[in-house]
């Protein structure tokens, strides 16, 4: 179990605090260091290798003879690759991270890390499309390679796909509502840009708008990226890629994914069931679960990184 009360500690001294950068500040930086316990000699995984944050301190702690595979399909975090010959980038969805381990000749890895947040950097490039505190097309494409953005959704998807969407990933009360004036406005133009789609729903907006649109954009980005079916393959993939005794942290920003990873770890299956069979017998998980509880932010990082405020992270090491 990890302690809360201070920042986790290797031996005498804290991980270093260079690792947070203008391109994205790493959440639960100590936590997730103290909770891999790594190895100098290991190999390692970055799934979202990002900014680099999390990358360069898994490399402070690993030897000479340790490896580190980071995972990014945005190409701009290629420019934050540190200047050290352990590490590998691999421009791809972690969806696919079995196969292009074996491509690069490993196939199994004593610790994975995702941090499934997005970067400060895409949320702060207007552009992209992910911010609703700017106005730009509706893309929010974080492999910019890919066909399918947000206002492609917007304007193809029918009515009940919306309405489910923006229920299933963003948690929007009046999703239903939402979704009928979406069908409704699109017909008087397309939905293109951000601004142009907050002024057509404006009508149904319910509460706090600043928050609501946060859940509509969270659920455009999510159905954009297939984040929750590419969370499920790579958690899958971890049974066959973790070494016995490999573990794997994985930090989550809504009740979603949360779920997801709570589950599977109990029961290796994202199916809720019963704890024992119809015999009474426990049913067994292939993991040991290291963080009883979801592990969050401590105060002084809350102060100092707000976007930190909904982060959980759950350890887990494979029997």
């Amino acid at each position: 179990m990890i302690c809360m009360s201070k920042p986790p500690k290797i031996g005498d001294a804290e991980i270093s605090d260079s690792h947070h950068s203008d391109y994205h500040t790493p959440v639960l930086l100590q936590e997730v260091i103290v909770g891999l316990d790594i190895k100098p000699g290991g190999t390692y995984v970055d799934c979202t290798f990002g900014g680099g944050g999390h990358s360069r301190a898994i490399l402070q702690k690993l030897g000479d003879t340790g490896k580190l595979v980071v995972f990014d399909q945005d190409e701009a975090a290629r420019k934050n690759l540190p200047e050290d010959d352990r590490i590998l980038f691999i421009r791809q969805n972690f969806r696919h991270l079995q196969k292009f381990l074996r491509v690069h000749k490993t196939t199994q890895v004593d610790g994975i890390l995702a941090d499934l947040g997005v970067s400060s950097h895409q949320f702060d490039e207007a552009a992209r499309g992910f911010s609703t505190r700017f106005d730009a097309a509706l893309d929010m494409r974080m492999d910019q390679r890919q066909e399918l953005t947000a206002a492609e959704i917007l304007n193809k998807y029918p009515e009940q796909q919306l309405h489910k969407l923006f229920e299933k990933f963003g948690e929007v009360t009046n999703s239903k509502t939402l979704a009928k004036c979406i069908c409704e406005q699109r017909l008087v133009a397309p939905l293109k840009t951000i601004n142009q789609f907050k002024q057509a729903v404006s009508q149904v907006v319910k509460g706090n708008p600043n928050k609501y649109f946060a859940q509509v954009f969270q659920a455009l980005r999510i159905e954009v990226n297939e984040e929750i079916r590419s969370l499920e393959e790579m958690l899958q993939q971890s049974l066959e890629v973790l070494k016995p005794g490999g573990r794997i942290a994985i930090i989550t920003f809504h009740s979603l994914e949360d779920r997801i990873v709570k589950t599977f770890f109990r029961q290796g299956s994202f199916e809720e069931e019963p704890e024992s069979d119809f015999f009474g017998r426990k049913k067994e998980s292939p993991f040991l679960i290291i963080t009883r509880k979801p592990v969050v932010a401590a105060t002084a990082e809350l102060r100092n990184n707000p976007r930190s405020r909904s982060a959980k992270l759950r350890i887990a090491s494979k029997k």
